[in-house]
Protein backbone atom coordinates (compact mmCIF):
# COMPACT_ATOMS: atom_id res chain seq x y z
CA UNK A 1 0.00 0.00 0.00
CA UNK A 2 1.89 3.08 -1.42
CA UNK A 3 -0.51 5.33 1.00
CA UNK A 4 1.15 8.55 3.07
CA UNK A 5 -0.65 10.34 5.24
CA UNK A 6 0.99 13.99 6.21
CA UNK A 7 0.47 16.94 8.38
CA UNK A 8 0.15 18.76 11.39
CA UNK A 9 -2.55 19.72 13.78
CA UNK A 10 -3.45 20.60 17.33
CA UNK A 11 -1.27 18.44 18.92
CA UNK A 12 2.42 19.37 16.58
CA UNK A 13 1.52 23.01 16.08
CA UNK A 14 0.36 26.17 17.77
CA UNK A 15 -2.69 27.72 16.06
CA UNK A 16 -0.04 30.39 14.61
CA UNK A 17 1.59 27.96 12.09
CA UNK A 18 -1.33 26.07 11.63
CA UNK A 19 -2.60 29.23 10.02
CA UNK A 20 0.31 29.73 7.96
CA UNK A 21 -0.65 26.34 6.15
CA UNK A 22 -4.15 26.27 6.28
CA UNK A 23 -5.55 25.82 2.60
CA UNK A 24 -8.51 28.48 1.73
CA UNK A 25 -11.42 26.03 0.62
CA UNK A 26 -11.46 28.20 -2.88
CA UNK A 27 -8.09 27.46 -3.59
CA UNK A 28 -7.53 23.18 -2.59
CA UNK A 29 -8.46 21.89 -6.13
CA UNK A 30 -5.53 24.22 -7.56
CA UNK A 31 -3.27 22.81 -4.58
CA UNK A 32 -3.72 19.18 -5.42
CA UNK A 33 -3.59 19.46 -8.96
CA UNK A 34 0.37 21.59 -8.09
CA UNK A 35 0.88 18.77 -5.28
CA UNK A 36 0.47 15.64 -8.08
CA UNK A 37 2.61 17.50 -10.47
CA UNK A 38 5.45 19.00 -8.21
CA UNK A 39 5.89 16.07 -5.63
CA UNK A 40 5.24 13.06 -7.88
CA UNK A 41 2.01 11.48 -6.66
CA UNK A 42 -0.53 9.49 -8.53
CA UNK A 43 -3.69 11.15 -6.26
CA UNK A 44 -4.07 13.22 -3.55
CA UNK A 45 -6.61 14.50 -0.64
CA UNK A 46 -6.23 17.66 1.03
CA UNK A 47 -7.80 18.11 4.58
CA UNK A 48 -7.84 21.56 6.17
CA UNK A 49 -9.60 22.42 9.15
CA UNK A 50 -8.96 24.58 12.25
CA UNK A 51 -7.18 22.20 13.65
CA UNK A 52 -5.45 20.00 11.13
CA UNK A 53 -4.11 20.32 7.91
CA UNK A 54 -3.21 17.05 6.34
CA UNK A 55 -2.32 15.68 2.70
CA UNK A 56 -3.43 11.96 2.17
CA UNK A 57 -1.52 10.46 -1.30
CA UNK A 58 -0.31 7.49 -3.09
CA UNK A 59 2.91 7.35 -4.44
CA UNK A 60 4.16 5.68 -7.94
CA UNK A 61 4.98 2.04 -7.15
CA UNK A 62 8.22 1.22 -6.27
CA UNK A 63 8.73 4.57 -4.91
CA UNK A 64 10.34 5.03 -1.49
CA UNK A 65 7.80 5.85 0.92
CA UNK A 66 9.78 8.03 3.50
CA UNK A 67 11.61 10.32 0.96
CA UNK A 68 8.32 10.95 -0.91
CA UNK A 69 6.98 12.27 2.31
CA UNK A 70 10.09 14.67 2.56
CA UNK A 71 9.03 15.82 -1.01
CA UNK A 72 5.32 16.41 0.49
CA UNK A 73 6.94 18.24 2.99
CA UNK A 74 8.90 20.38 0.73
CA UNK A 75 6.09 20.79 -1.51
CA UNK A 76 3.79 22.37 1.32
CA UNK A 77 6.71 24.73 3.19
CA UNK A 78 7.16 25.89 -0.48
CA UNK A 79 3.27 26.37 -1.28
CA UNK A 80 2.87 28.27 1.73
CA UNK A 81 6.00 30.00 1.28
CA UNK A 82 7.18 28.94 4.80
CA UNK A 83 10.52 27.68 5.76
CA UNK A 84 11.36 23.54 4.91
CA UNK A 85 12.65 23.20 8.79
CA UNK A 86 9.73 24.79 10.45
CA UNK A 87 7.61 22.96 8.75
CA UNK A 88 10.06 19.79 9.75
CA UNK A 89 10.28 19.97 13.50
CA UNK A 90 5.85 20.35 13.45
CA UNK A 91 4.81 18.14 10.59
CA UNK A 92 4.19 14.10 11.22
CA UNK A 93 3.32 11.37 8.82
CA UNK A 94 2.67 7.83 8.37
CA UNK A 95 3.53 5.19 5.68
CA UNK A 96 1.31 2.55 4.37
CA UNK A 97 -1.15 0.65 6.78
CA UNK A 98 0.10 3.15 9.45
CA UNK A 99 -1.48 6.18 7.24
CA UNK A 100 -4.74 4.09 6.50
CA UNK A 101 -4.93 3.86 10.69
CA UNK A 102 -4.65 7.39 10.97
CA UNK A 103 -7.34 8.33 8.46
CA UNK A 104 -9.78 6.20 9.87
CA UNK A 105 -8.49 7.69 13.51
CA UNK A 106 -9.19 11.12 12.05
CA UNK A 107 -12.93 10.25 10.53
CA UNK A 108 -14.09 8.66 13.52
CA UNK A 109 -12.65 11.53 16.04
CA UNK A 110 -10.32 9.65 17.92
CA UNK A 111 -7.50 12.61 16.75
CA UNK A 112 -9.59 15.11 17.60
CA UNK A 113 -8.86 17.94 20.25
CA UNK A 114 -12.64 17.16 21.63
CA UNK A 115 -12.24 13.17 21.52
CA UNK A 116 -15.14 11.55 19.52
CA UNK A 117 -16.45 15.08 18.25
CA UNK A 118 -18.24 13.85 15.13
CA UNK A 119 -17.73 17.48 12.80
CA UNK A 120 -13.84 15.71 11.02
CA UNK A 121 -16.59 13.31 9.90
CA UNK A 122 -18.38 15.12 7.56
CA UNK A 123 -15.06 17.42 7.08
CA UNK A 124 -13.09 14.78 5.14
CA UNK A 125 -16.17 13.53 3.59
CA UNK A 126 -16.57 16.85 1.65
CA UNK A 127 -12.36 17.02 1.26
CA UNK A 128 -12.60 13.50 -0.13
CA UNK A 129 -15.74 14.62 -2.80
CA UNK A 130 -13.62 17.80 -3.87
CA UNK A 131 -10.31 15.40 -4.70
CA UNK A 132 -12.80 13.07 -6.88
CA UNK A 133 -14.10 15.57 -8.58
CA UNK A 134 -11.30 17.90 -9.60
CA UNK A 135 -9.85 14.15 -10.31
CA UNK A 136 -7.13 14.58 -7.96
CA UNK A 137 -8.64 11.04 -6.34
CA UNK A 138 -8.98 8.43 -8.59
CA UNK A 139 -9.74 4.80 -8.45
CA UNK A 140 -7.73 3.52 -5.76
CA UNK A 141 -8.12 6.35 -3.08
CA UNK A 142 -11.78 5.93 -3.99
CA UNK A 143 -11.91 2.54 -3.04
CA UNK A 144 -9.71 3.68 0.23
CA UNK A 145 -11.91 6.39 1.27
CA UNK A 146 -15.10 4.15 1.06
CA UNK A 147 -14.32 2.17 3.57
CA UNK A 148 -12.41 4.68 5.68
CA UNK A 149 -15.71 6.12 6.05
CA UNK A 150 -17.54 2.64 6.16
CA UNK A 151 -15.32 1.55 9.41
CA UNK A 152 -15.78 5.35 10.67
CA UNK A 153 -19.73 4.91 10.34
CA UNK A 154 -19.66 1.31 12.43
CA UNK A 155 -17.27 3.02 15.22
CA UNK A 156 -20.16 5.67 15.45
CA UNK A 157 -22.94 3.24 15.56
CA UNK A 158 -21.45 0.15 17.53
CA UNK A 159 -19.75 2.92 20.47
CA UNK A 160 -21.02 5.62 22.13
CA UNK A 161 -17.87 7.49 21.50
CA UNK A 162 -19.47 10.57 20.40
CA UNK A 163 -22.87 10.52 23.19
CA UNK A 164 -21.87 12.26 25.94
CA UNK A 165 -21.00 16.37 26.03
CA UNK A 166 -17.66 16.66 26.63
CA UNK A 167 -17.54 20.94 26.57
CA UNK A 168 -18.94 22.48 29.17
CA UNK A 169 -20.93 24.90 27.09
CA UNK A 170 -22.44 21.54 25.37
CA UNK A 171 -23.02 19.76 29.01
CA UNK A 172 -25.05 23.03 29.77
CA UNK A 173 -27.40 22.41 26.93
CA UNK A 174 -27.10 18.62 27.67
CA UNK A 175 -28.65 19.53 31.47
CA UNK A 176 -31.30 21.78 30.19
CA UNK A 177 -32.73 18.48 28.07
CA UNK A 178 -32.33 16.54 31.11
CA UNK A 179 -34.57 18.85 32.97
CA UNK A 180 -37.12 20.15 30.98
CA UNK A 181 -39.30 17.57 28.59
CA UNK A 182 -39.63 19.55 25.42
CA UNK A 183 -36.79 22.66 24.99
CA UNK A 184 -39.22 23.89 22.37
CA UNK A 185 -41.11 25.00 24.47
CA UNK A 186 -38.28 26.77 26.36
CA UNK A 187 -37.06 30.68 26.53
CA UNK A 188 -33.23 30.99 27.05
CA UNK A 189 -31.64 33.73 28.71
CA UNK A 190 -28.08 34.14 27.56
CA UNK A 191 -25.51 36.96 29.68
CA UNK A 192 -22.79 37.54 27.95
CA UNK A 193 -21.60 37.82 24.43
CA UNK A 194 -18.54 35.84 24.31
CA UNK A 195 -17.10 32.81 22.61
CA UNK A 196 -18.25 30.44 25.02
CA UNK A 197 -21.91 32.05 25.20
CA UNK A 198 -21.77 31.52 21.12
CA UNK A 199 -20.92 27.98 21.24
CA UNK A 200 -24.31 27.85 24.03
CA UNK A 201 -26.33 29.55 21.30
CA UNK A 202 -25.34 27.91 18.53
CA UNK A 203 -26.00 24.04 20.89
CA UNK A 204 -29.81 25.64 22.17
CA UNK A 205 -30.50 26.40 18.31
CA UNK A 206 -29.78 22.89 17.34
CA UNK A 207 -31.53 21.52 20.18
CA UNK A 208 -34.98 23.39 18.87
CA UNK A 209 -35.01 26.40 21.46
CA UNK A 210 -38.25 28.00 21.19
CA UNK A 211 -36.64 31.89 21.78
CA UNK A 212 -32.98 33.04 23.31
CA UNK A 213 -32.34 36.70 24.61
CA UNK A 214 -28.69 37.95 24.39
CA UNK A 215 -27.53 40.00 27.70
CA UNK A 216 -24.74 42.29 27.10
CA UNK A 217 -22.47 45.01 28.48
CA UNK A 218 -22.33 46.59 25.04
CA UNK A 219 -25.31 46.26 22.92
CA UNK A 220 -23.53 46.17 20.08
CA UNK A 221 -21.68 42.99 20.44
CA UNK A 222 -24.93 41.10 21.57
CA UNK A 223 -26.72 42.03 18.00
CA UNK A 224 -23.80 41.11 16.32
CA UNK A 225 -24.33 37.60 18.27
CA UNK A 226 -28.01 37.21 17.88
CA UNK A 227 -28.37 38.21 14.49
CA UNK A 228 -26.30 34.61 13.55
CA UNK A 229 -28.96 32.99 15.76
CA UNK A 230 -32.68 34.68 15.22
CA UNK A 231 -32.18 35.53 18.95
CA UNK A 232 -33.45 38.57 20.96
CA UNK A 233 -30.56 41.41 21.94
CA UNK A 234 -30.43 43.37 25.09
CA UNK A 235 -28.50 45.64 27.58
CA UNK A 236 -27.56 43.68 31.37
CA UNK A 237 -29.66 46.45 32.66
CA UNK A 238 -32.67 45.18 30.95
CA UNK A 239 -31.77 41.27 32.90
CA UNK A 240 -34.54 41.98 35.89
CA UNK A 241 -37.30 42.44 32.82
CA UNK A 242 -36.42 39.58 31.16
CA UNK A 243 -35.49 36.96 34.31
CA UNK A 244 -39.06 36.36 34.75
CA UNK A 245 -39.55 34.99 31.01
CA UNK A 246 -36.68 32.59 31.14
CA UNK A 247 -36.89 29.18 31.77
CA UNK A 248 -33.11 28.41 31.04
CA UNK A 249 -30.62 31.11 32.14
CA UNK A 250 -26.92 30.54 31.12
CA UNK A 251 -24.17 33.21 31.95
CA UNK A 252 -20.61 33.72 31.05
CA UNK A 253 -18.98 37.22 31.71
CA UNK A 254 -15.79 38.64 32.79
CA UNK A 255 -17.34 40.72 35.40
CA UNK A 256 -15.66 40.58 38.66
CA UNK A 257 -18.31 40.74 40.56
CA UNK A 258 -21.92 38.83 40.88
CA UNK A 259 -24.69 39.97 37.96
CA UNK A 260 -27.92 37.78 39.52
CA UNK A 261 -28.22 38.11 42.88
CA UNK A 262 -30.53 36.07 45.09
CA UNK A 263 -33.18 38.94 45.76
CA UNK A 264 -33.15 39.44 41.62
CA UNK A 265 -33.72 35.43 41.19
CA UNK A 266 -36.19 35.07 44.18
CA UNK A 267 -38.54 37.65 42.78
CA UNK A 268 -38.58 36.53 39.13
CA UNK A 269 -39.36 32.92 40.49
CA UNK A 270 -42.47 34.72 42.21
CA UNK A 271 -43.34 36.01 39.11
CA UNK A 272 -43.00 32.48 37.39
CA UNK A 273 -45.46 31.84 40.02
CA UNK A 274 -42.93 28.93 41.10
CA UNK A 275 -41.94 26.77 37.37
CA UNK A 276 -38.83 25.39 37.66
CA UNK A 277 -35.74 27.36 36.23
CA UNK A 278 -32.19 26.30 35.60
CA UNK A 279 -29.15 28.63 35.91
CA UNK A 280 -25.91 27.63 34.94
CA UNK A 281 -23.02 29.80 35.05
CA UNK A 282 -19.95 29.59 33.38
CA UNK A 283 -18.23 32.37 34.67
CA UNK A 284 -15.12 32.41 36.84
CA UNK A 285 -15.57 34.41 38.77
CA UNK A 286 -19.43 33.73 39.70
CA UNK A 287 -21.68 35.33 37.71
CA UNK A 288 -24.65 34.07 39.67
CA UNK A 289 -24.85 34.43 43.83
CA UNK A 290 -24.13 30.67 45.40
CA UNK A 291 -26.98 31.64 47.83
CA UNK A 292 -29.15 31.44 44.60
CA UNK A 293 -29.14 27.38 45.47
CA UNK A 294 -31.24 28.17 48.47
CA UNK A 295 -34.34 29.11 46.39
CA UNK A 296 -37.06 26.79 45.73
CA UNK A 297 -37.77 25.87 41.95
CA UNK A 298 -34.06 26.83 40.88
CA UNK A 299 -31.56 24.28 39.53
CA UNK A 300 -28.05 26.08 39.74
CA UNK A 301 -25.03 24.92 38.43
CA UNK A 302 -21.43 25.87 38.83
CA UNK A 303 -18.57 25.89 35.98
CA UNK A 304 -17.05 23.15 38.58
CA UNK A 305 -20.33 21.07 38.45
CA UNK A 306 -19.76 21.08 34.44
CA UNK A 307 -16.69 19.73 34.46
CA UNK A 308 -17.26 16.72 36.71
CA UNK A 309 -19.79 16.01 34.31
CA UNK A 310 -17.34 16.57 31.14
CA UNK A 311 -15.01 15.10 33.18
CA UNK A 312 -16.65 11.68 33.59
CA UNK A 313 -17.82 11.95 30.06
CA UNK A 314 -14.19 12.38 28.73
CA UNK A 315 -13.50 8.70 30.88
CA UNK A 316 -16.65 7.02 29.44
CA UNK A 317 -15.34 8.10 25.95
CA UNK A 318 -11.23 6.93 26.35
CA UNK A 319 -13.52 3.30 26.98
CA UNK A 320 -15.00 3.82 23.94
CA UNK A 321 -12.29 4.37 22.12
CA UNK A 322 -10.63 1.20 23.29
CA UNK A 323 -13.64 -0.49 21.73
CA UNK A 324 -13.17 1.85 18.59
CA UNK A 325 -9.14 0.70 18.03
CA UNK A 326 -10.50 -3.15 17.90
CA UNK A 327 -13.59 -2.01 15.22
CA UNK A 328 -10.65 0.07 13.19
CA UNK A 329 -8.02 -2.67 13.83
CA UNK A 330 -10.78 -5.29 12.07
CA UNK A 331 -11.67 -3.19 9.19
CA UNK A 332 -8.39 -2.53 8.33
CA UNK A 333 -7.22 -6.14 8.30
CA UNK A 334 -10.93 -6.83 6.08
CA UNK A 335 -9.42 -4.13 4.02
CA UNK A 336 -6.20 -5.61 3.41
CA UNK A 337 -7.65 -9.31 2.47
CA UNK A 338 -9.91 -7.33 0.06
CA UNK A 339 -6.47 -6.08 -1.56
CA UNK A 340 -5.37 -9.10 -2.23
CA UNK A 341 -7.99 -10.24 -3.95
CA UNK A 342 -8.21 -7.41 -6.22
CA UNK A 343 -4.30 -8.41 -7.33
CA UNK A 344 -5.88 -11.49 -8.52
CA UNK A 345 -8.54 -9.03 -10.63
CA UNK A 346 -5.91 -9.05 -13.66
CA UNK A 347 -4.54 -12.32 -13.61
CA UNK A 348 -7.91 -13.59 -13.64
CA UNK A 349 -9.31 -11.64 -16.71
CA UNK A 350 -6.32 -12.25 -18.42
CA UNK A 351 -7.40 -16.21 -17.52
CA UNK A 352 -10.58 -15.67 -18.53
CA UNK A 353 -9.72 -13.70 -22.17
CA UNK A 354 -7.33 -16.58 -22.98
CA UNK A 355 -10.06 -19.30 -22.14
CA UNK A 356 -12.71 -17.34 -24.22
CA UNK A 357 -10.17 -17.26 -27.56
CA UNK A 358 -9.23 -20.78 -27.35
CA UNK A 359 -12.99 -21.72 -26.94
CA UNK A 360 -13.24 -19.33 -30.54
CA UNK A 361 -10.78 -21.15 -31.77
CA UNK A 362 -12.14 -24.33 -31.55
CA UNK A 363 -15.96 -23.48 -32.22
CA UNK A 364 -15.18 -22.28 -35.59
CA UNK A 365 -12.69 -25.31 -35.86
CA UNK A 366 -16.16 -27.02 -34.84
CA UNK A 367 -18.34 -24.88 -37.25
CA UNK A 368 -16.43 -25.51 -40.20
CA UNK A 369 -16.38 -29.26 -39.89
CA UNK A 370 -20.45 -29.40 -39.63
CA UNK A 371 -20.65 -27.19 -42.87
CA UNK A 372 -18.30 -29.78 -44.28
CA UNK A 373 -21.06 -32.53 -43.50
CA UNK A 374 -19.13 -34.06 -40.91
CA UNK A 375 -20.81 -36.26 -38.37
CA UNK A 376 -22.40 -33.86 -35.89
CA UNK A 377 -21.64 -36.28 -32.77
CA UNK A 378 -17.97 -36.40 -33.73
CA UNK A 379 -17.26 -32.78 -34.10
CA UNK A 380 -19.24 -32.27 -30.70
CA UNK A 381 -17.15 -34.51 -29.21
CA UNK A 382 -13.45 -33.45 -31.29
CA UNK A 383 -15.05 -30.09 -29.86
CA UNK A 384 -15.21 -31.27 -25.73
CA UNK A 385 -11.90 -33.04 -26.39
CA UNK A 386 -9.93 -30.37 -27.44
CA UNK A 387 -11.30 -27.69 -25.71
CA UNK A 388 -10.66 -30.19 -22.85
CA UNK A 389 -6.86 -30.66 -23.98
CA UNK A 390 -6.14 -26.66 -24.54
CA UNK A 391 -7.65 -25.46 -21.03
CA UNK A 392 -5.85 -27.78 -18.84
CA UNK A 393 -2.18 -28.47 -20.80
CA UNK A 394 -0.54 -25.33 -18.97
CA UNK A 395 -1.78 -26.39 -15.59
CA UNK A 396 -0.48 -29.47 -15.85
CA UNK A 397 2.60 -28.22 -17.29
CA UNK A 398 2.93 -26.27 -14.47
CA UNK A 399 2.36 -28.97 -12.13
CA UNK A 400 4.95 -31.10 -13.22
CA UNK A 401 7.42 -28.18 -13.41
CA UNK A 402 6.54 -28.20 -9.34
CA UNK A 403 7.15 -31.88 -9.10
CA UNK A 404 10.20 -31.41 -10.81
CA UNK A 405 11.46 -28.39 -8.51
CA UNK A 406 11.06 -30.90 -6.19
CA UNK A 407 8.17 -28.78 -4.32
CA UNK A 408 5.68 -31.33 -3.88
CA UNK A 409 3.47 -29.70 -0.84
CA UNK A 410 2.43 -27.31 -3.04
CA UNK A 411 0.44 -29.87 -4.94
CA UNK A 412 -1.72 -30.34 -2.32
CA UNK A 413 -2.33 -26.06 -2.75
CA UNK A 414 -2.72 -26.66 -6.32
CA UNK A 415 -5.14 -29.58 -5.95
CA UNK A 416 -7.41 -26.50 -4.02
CA UNK A 417 -6.67 -24.23 -6.71
CA UNK A 418 -7.73 -26.29 -9.75
CA UNK A 419 -11.26 -27.12 -7.24
CA UNK A 420 -10.23 -30.69 -6.53
CA UNK A 421 -11.41 -32.32 -3.33
CA UNK A 422 -8.93 -32.22 -0.52
CA UNK A 423 -8.61 -35.62 0.60
CA UNK A 424 -5.11 -35.56 2.64
CA UNK A 425 -4.18 -38.92 1.73
CA UNK A 426 -5.57 -39.30 -2.18
CA UNK A 427 -3.70 -36.01 -2.62
CA UNK A 428 -0.45 -37.16 -0.70
CA UNK A 429 -0.68 -40.16 -3.47
CA UNK A 430 -1.22 -38.17 -5.96
CA UNK A 431 1.97 -36.16 -5.23
CA UNK A 432 3.76 -39.11 -4.40
CA UNK A 433 2.59 -40.75 -8.09
CA UNK A 434 2.94 -37.08 -9.68
CA UNK A 435 6.18 -36.35 -8.27
CA UNK A 436 7.97 -40.07 -8.22
CA UNK A 437 6.92 -40.65 -11.63
CA UNK A 438 5.50 -44.02 -11.83
CA UNK A 439 2.75 -43.26 -14.29
CA UNK A 440 2.85 -39.72 -15.38
CA UNK A 441 -0.78 -38.77 -15.05
CA UNK A 442 0.35 -35.54 -16.46
CA UNK A 443 1.43 -36.53 -19.90
CA UNK A 444 -1.69 -35.45 -21.87
CA UNK A 445 -1.88 -34.41 -25.87
CA UNK A 446 -3.82 -31.63 -27.34
CA UNK A 447 -4.13 -34.31 -30.07
CA UNK A 448 -7.62 -33.88 -31.37
CA UNK A 449 -8.14 -37.59 -33.08
CA UNK A 450 -11.16 -39.51 -31.82
CA UNK A 451 -8.46 -42.36 -30.31
CA UNK A 452 -6.62 -40.18 -28.30
CA UNK A 453 -7.57 -40.29 -24.40
CA UNK A 454 -6.55 -37.64 -21.87
CA UNK A 455 -7.18 -38.41 -18.37
CA UNK A 456 -6.11 -36.43 -14.81
CA UNK A 457 -5.61 -38.68 -11.91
Amino acid sequence: MNLIALGINHNSAAVEVREKVAFAPEQVSEAMADCCGSAGVDEVVILSTCNRTEIYALAPAGAVLAEKAVQLIEWMSGYHHLPSEDMRRCAYHYEGEQALRHIVQVASGLDSMVLGEPQIFGQLKSAFAVAAESGAAGAELGRLFQRVFAIAKRVRTDTAIGENPVSVAYAAVDLAGHIFSNLNECRALLVGAGETIELVARHLVDAGVASIVIANRTLGRARELADQFGAEAVLLAEIPEQLPKADIVITSTASQLPILGKGAVEQAIKARKHRPMLMVDIAVPRDIEPQVNELRDVYLYSVDDLREIVDENMRSRRNEARKADQIIALGIAEYREDLRRLGAVDLVKEFRGMADRTREEELEKALRNLARGQDPERVVSQLARALTNKLIHAPTTGLKDICAGGQREHLVQARRLLGMAEDGDSAARDARGACEGDADPLDISTDDTDHSRHTLQ
